[in-house]
């Protein structure tokens, strides 16, 4: 079934539930609740979608801002300064919680939607990421680093900003795609889904997609998950067994 009338299914079947709400309601989906990481695999097109059912009466258009962010992790940041002639690490900081992927969906600009303070409590934007630094560090200088951590990481194809990736239908269904590439982190992806009129954000939904190394990767990471000490073991052994092989080839040469 596609997703225009799945959505348009779903809304009908729960609109008669609904008539006494006071405020907006979400029912979001998407294309792919599981993403499979395989030898070879070149990235994904994730379609997001669902409906936004408005009160009785209401008159507000809304808009949608989807936000789909990867599994958080601890970074290290470096600064390259040119010393002597020579480029080399400089200044650095560390985050505690930086998104591994990070991408922004709507139906309109975002700055056109809400003030910035909105956006931020929120995380509209990858001007507004929460990347939470680690230890004392000036706010000027956190600023610099963590606009360096965004530009890099957009280069990367890992946060994306899309001013009008979210296309509405009869101001009731909307649907967004977001390209996760080849080099997305594995595990859990948490997609947000505001629906936003006035300048407030009156709705919000949160559907969990989950991406998987399955296959030959698949099992040599759930065993050095499970087995850490033994796969440690084998990966040294494997790397002096390969040393003494090398080393044997050469002496004969």
């Amino acid at each position: 079934m596609r997703p225009g009338r799945a959505a348009a299914l779903l809304l009908a079947c729960v609109a008669p539930l609904l008539m006494a709400q006071a405020e907006p309601i979400l029912v979001p989906e998407v294309s792919q609740s599981r993403i499979e990481v395989r030898q070879g695999f070149t990235g994904a097109n994730l379609l997001l979608y669902g409906a936004v059912i408005a009160p009785p009466g209401s008159r507000d258009k809304y808009d949608i801002v989807v936000v789909l962010k990867g599994p958080t992790e601890a970074v290290r940041i470096r600064e390259k300064d040119r010393i002597a002639g020579i480029w080399m690490n400089a200044a650095a900081t560390d985050f505690r919680s930086a998104p591994s992927f990070f991408a922004v969906a709507s139906s309109r600009p975002v700055r056109e939607i809400v003030d910035e303070r909105t956006a931020a409590i929120y995380e509209l934007g990858t001007d507004f990421i929460q990347l939470s630094p680690s230890g004392q560090i000036d706010p000027e200088e956190q600023a610099r680093f963590a606009k360096g951590l965004v530009e890099l990481r957009r280069r990367q194809g890992l946060y994306q900003e899309d001013p009008k990736g979210v296309r509405i239908s009869a101001g009731v269904l909307y649907q967004a795609r977001i390209n996760l590439p080849s080099n997305v982190t594995t595990g859990r992806y948490t997609a947000e889904t505001f629906a936003i009129a006035r300048g407030r954000v009156l709705a919000s939904a949160t559907a969990q997609i989950e991406v998987e190394k399955v296959g030959l990767e698949g099992s040599v990471v759930a065993a050095a998950q499970r087995w850490s000490f033994v796969y440690g073991l084998g990966a040294i052994a494997l790397s002096l067994a390969m040393g003494w092989v090398a080393g044997r080839l050469f002496a004969r040469g």
